[in-house]
């Protein structure tokens, strides 16, 4: 920002309000709706008839090149509809009841304690406000908006209903603030000047109306040449609402000045193209998520256009889709790229069901997904060959079994797209995802929770190679799709592993785990595996040698079963799945290998199942 960007003033509380009845101060689309509960603005002004400090207002002038949709303060109702010419940033819930409260000649709808609407009008008791003894803010009191106070019975104990009953109870109503001492006169007259009331109005006036009238608020006030950006991070910086202002929400408010409404494209035309049940694995893609692909896209065809006019490798822009990327995303670009990024995640879903990732909950990372999609639709129909496949899918699973997409992912996504789409195309040059990925043998015995990508990845490794449920023989990806009661379960028992002495951190592990229908899984119960595949077979009209083959596409050894070995069993099942990682990833994996598995590493012994 430049070093006259802002300014600070201080300005009258009664010029401040003016401006947002006639609609000189507005809000900026993505401001949240007011909120304040009653007992709250009644604070606030006691603090302001007190002369206390109430904080800084912030704005940011109007008519720069950084445009967003703007609305008038709740309440205000400018005539014509005119421009701004501040928007306001922070003080949204001080200048809304202040004004509700103060210059409107209508009931203030606001909320209780309990967050219930309501709608009142807030008065001060003058006798009260006089009194050193008294809180201030117990003098200040909100009337129903009949202005008639009820007992439990119904019937009328307090009426203020009429200028008349104001002046005989005392109570000065807080909208005739600035009314320039007309309801006092009023009061004076009922009374027949009255020396006492005369003198109770003045002095009223002087200790209570005469601070609103003279308060002057701190004001900063941004400058037109502030960046869409800093905007933002002002907003988030100086926001007490403790919820953080989403690019999604300020590009909403930004694309809305053009007459787009990005809500309703993200609705109607994004998420619209998916709720098939065939995308049900894109359920979790959020609007941010998607504006990242689209971001992505963008900044690439700006880099590419960019070296196309000659300009040195050092001075291009980069490709990215971090915070301030997407803030710097035009409409104009977000027309062009988005449709191209809906086709993106369909084709992604179609992509994840060749490698038998079906839905978000064994999903390993939904982040990859958007790198995913960036990079189906930047290749278009160079990622439909079966090489094509073949490298997005070892791109993939290095991502997945290197564990590299748990931490902060921008800079990889960025690196993704372009090295992704280059092999695609021909490039003899890995991905760096390929080579920074590795996965130690060591790393099956951690993973024991769906918690972590990796767990996930082995599961769909078992259904890419076939896994079927032990007592039916269907597949279990038709299972999974006509009933959501498979699941991950122990081969072997925790109840028969722990009465044989095994520890938990071994027989948890991903290693003597596999999927199971729940049917099976209560066959199997707490049983001796040579026990419960008799069962198995039983229930299933089979022979036992049916069962061996059904176990066998689970890539485990049924003779160790049958003779309850669990160390055979473990050990020979602990080689298939790192061959089948190996596979995945195109990288040898070797068991004396001693290099760390990813950030994800955990000791504990713990478990995801329901298991015996």
């Amino acid at each position: 920002m430049a070093d006259e960007a802002f300014s600070i003033d201080k300005r009258p509380l009664r010029d401040l309000l003016q401006q947002v009845e006639v609609g000189k101060a507005q809000l900026p689309e993505f401001q949240r709706g007011w909120v304040w509960p009653y007992p709250g603005i009644a604070s606030l002004l006691a603090s302001i008839s007190l002369s206390y400090p109430v904080g800084t207002i912030m704005l940011l002038k109007a008519g720069g090149d950084v445009r967003f949709k703007y609305r008038p303060i709740e309440g205000a109702e400018p005539i014509g509809k005119p421009e701004p010419d501040s928007l306001v940033l922070d003080g949204q819930q001080r200048l809304t009841s202040l004004f509700q409260a103060l210059k409107l000649q209508t009931p203030v709808v606001t909320q209780d304690l309990r967050k219930h609407q309501v709608a009142g009008w807030f008065y001060v008791d003058m006798a009260k406000a006089l009194d050193e003894n008294c809180d201030r803010e117990d003098a200040i009191r909100f009337l129903p908006e009949s202005r008639k106070v009820l007992n439990f019975r119904g019937n009328v104990v307090e009426d203020y209903s009429t200028r008349e009953l104001e002046y005989e109870g005392q109570l000065f109503p807080l909208h005739a603030v600035f009314d320039r001492g007309d309801w006092g006169f009023g009061f004076i007259d009922h009374w027949g000047r009255d020396k006492a009331k005369y003198e109770l109005w003045r002095d009223f006036y002087e200790a209570f109306v005469l601070p609103f009238d003279r308060y002057h608020v701190p004001v900063i006030e941004l400058g037109q040449g502030t960046p869409r950006q800093a905007v933002c991070q002002v907003f988030e910086k100086v926001n007490t609402g403790g919820v953080t202002l989403t690019v999604f929400e300020l590009l909403t408010a930004t694309y809305a000045a053009d007459e787009f409404d990005l809500r309703r494209h993200w609705e109607m035309e994004c998420r619209a193209a998916w709720k098939a049940p065939e995308y049900r694995v894109l359920r979790e893609v959020s609007n941010t998520d998607f504006l990242q692909a689209v971001t992505l896209l963008a900044t690439a065809a700006r880099r590419t256009q960019e070296k196309q006019r000659g300009t040195e490798e050092e001075r291009l822009p980069r490709i990215g889709c971090k915070r301030k990327n997407m803030l710097a995303l035009s409409l104009e670009d977000y027309q062009r790229f988005a449709p191209s990024v809906i086709a993106g995640f369909k084709a992604a879903a179609k992509f994840l069901h060749q490698q038998f990732l079906f839905d978000t909950k064994f999903l390993p990372y939904g982040t990859q997904l958007i790198p995913l999609a960036a990079i189906l639709a930047l290749a278009g129909e160079a990622a439909q060959s079966a090489g094509a496949q073949q490298k997005l899918a070892r791109w993939y699973w290095c991502g997945v079994f290197g564990e590299l997409y748990g931490g902060s992912t921008e800079t990889r996504f960025s690196q993704d797209l372009p090295d992704v789409v280059d092999w695609i195309r021909g490039s003899t040059v890995e991905p760096r995802t390929v080579t920074a990925a590795q996965f130690a043998p060591g790393r099956l015995l951690t993973l024991r929770t769906r918690n972590s990508a990796a767990y996930k990845g082995i599961y769909a490794l078992l259904l890419k190679a076939g896994a079927v449920d032990w007592r039916t023989g269907e597949k279990a990806e038709v299972t999974r799709y006509f009933d959501e009661s498979i699941d991950i379960h122990h081969i072997f028992p925790k109840t028969w592993c722990e009465k044989a002495g095994y520890e938990p951190n071994t027989y948890n592990s991903i290693v003597n785990k596999t999927p199971l229908t729940a049917r099976t899984n209560r066959i199997i119960g707490g049983s001796a595996p040579s026990d419960y595949l008799l069962r198995l077979a039983r229930s299933a009209e089979t022979t036992p040698e049916g069962v061996a083959e059904h176990i066998r596409t689970h890539l485990s050894h049924p003779d160790f079963l049958a003779a309850d070995d669990f160390d055979g069993f473990f050990a020979a099942r602990k080689a298939e799945l790192l061959a089948g990682v190996s596979q995945a990833m195109g990288k040898v994996i070797l068991e004396e290998d001693s290099v760390g598995g990813g950030a994800e590493i955990s000791l504990d012994a713990s478990d995801d199942t329901d298991d015996l």
